[in-house]
């Protein structure tokens, strides 16, 4: 059974930076995509970055391009999301999510696995 764990949520000041992680367990690296979805009070959850665990190929949103980094450790099965410059439209809570195969920048309803979240807020 997939378990994601995710960690390294909290509050900081704009212009602050985070460090998500996501431990996985009973998951295998490969042919799989894993992401990190968040969802804001009142508003649907996004996308937020993605990685094909096979390759190393990663995707963002516009959003966060140039803020945030996605990368994998596959010695641990842990996902990491380090996000700099962070800004106060970036507040939300922050999901890992896995999948095997398919299209790593599908949307959330195609991905199978997912963590409890983690809450980040920003403060400005």
């Amino acid at each position: 059974q997939v378990q994601l764990v995710e960690s390294g949520g909290g509050s900081v000041q704009a212009g602050g930076s985070l460090r998500l992680s996501c431990a996985a367990f009973g998951y295998t690296y490969g042919n799989t995509c894993m992401g990190w979805f968040r969802q804001a009070p009142g508003k649907e959850r996004e996308g937020v970055a993605s990685i094909y665990t096979g390759g190393g190929s990663t995707y963002y949103a516009d959003s966060v391009k140039g803020r945030f980094t996605i990368s994998q450790d596959n010695a641990k099965n842990t996902l990491y999301l380090q996000m700099n410059s962070l800004k106060p439209e970036d507040t939300a809570m922050y999901y890992c999510a896995a999948r095997y195969g398919g299209n790593c920048r599908g949307p959330a309803t195609s991905y199978n696995y997912w963590g409890q979240g983690t809450q980040v807020t920003v403060s400005s």
